[in-house]
């Protein structure tokens, strides 16, 4: 199966008052077209700035950024963020809060056909579920469903590639587990190709066909959820992932009402 995202050895830096810090440093994965890739770390490791150097709002000092072939950013080159056809959800969703969820959901596609618009904003409703609710506002939806519209916006003007930044940090704990393996079942259908960026291990496990382990801006392991497990690189990726199969247990047992070991 051929690469269809390929970031080769990018780094990025943010200019500061003595210099340039790096904040990624020679990072390179690929994923294979129709599959859904994550980054995985902690708050600050840069999973979140390679996410907007794909989507094209952050330009790089090495590496390039290929998608199907074709190069999105380089040192000399930077393809608009509107020409590179990569979607993007974001982490609050960005619902518009006086359009209902029909408009929200057609809002990318104004400039189609009014017929086409309204054959694919039909399409994606039953995609995700939400027809039955097309003539509702965003706040009258759950947390879930609310998400639900984002991803069906995201994906009704076709994109090549789908970016989710933390897409599921605002709903508690079962309703995020229980989402991430929705989301990965519409995306599959649709064929599309994805990069989830997450801290939570469950999420990444349920959603991602292949995990990047992410400190200090580089990936100590590009892996399957298995290999991750069961064969982890070093310490570092074996500790974060024992460690957040740990914190997971714990949630699960707090909202079960049991007692929680220190």
């Amino acid at each position: 199966m051929n690469d269809f995202l390929d970031l080769q050895a990018i780094t990025l830096s943010y200019e500061t008052s003595e210099g340039f810090r790096p904040v990624v440093d020679q990072l390179s994965l690929q994923v294979p077209q129709g599959e859904i890739g994550c980054l995985l770390g902690a708050s600050g490791c840069g999973k979140t700035t390679v996410l907007r150097a794909i989507a094209g709002f952050e330009p790089l000092r090495e590496g390039q950024i290929l998608l199907n072939g074709r190069v999105l950013s380089a040192i000399s080159q930077q393809v608009p963020p509107e020409h590179r056809q990569v979607g993007m959800m974001f982490q609050d969703y960005a619902l518009f809060p006086h359009l209902t969820v029909e408009k929200n959901v057609g809002f990318g596609l104004r400039k189609w056909d009014k017929g086409e618009r309204q054959a694919r904003v039909l399409e994606m409703l039953e995609l995700v579920d939400l027809a039955r609710l097309a003539q509702r506002y965003p706040h009258e939806l759950s947390g879930g469903q609310q998400q639900r519209v984002a991803l069906a916006r995201a994906l009704a003007p076709k994109p090549s590639l789908l970016l989710l930044d933390e897409p599921f940090s605002n709903l508690d704990v079962d309703t995020r587990e229980r989402l991430a393996f929705e989301v990965r079942d519409i995306l599959k259908s649709a064929g599309i190709t994805a990069i989830l960026v997450t801290h939570n291990q469950a999420e990444a496990f349920a959603i991602a066909d292949r995990i990047g382990v992410m400190q200090a801006g580089k990936i100590i392991q590009w892996d399957t959820p298995y290999s991750l497990h069961h064969r982890p690189v070093n310490d570092f990726v074996a500790d974060f992932i024992r460690r957040e199969a740990i914190m997971a247990q714990r949630a699960q047992a707090f909202l079960r009402g049991e007692q929680i070991e220190s």
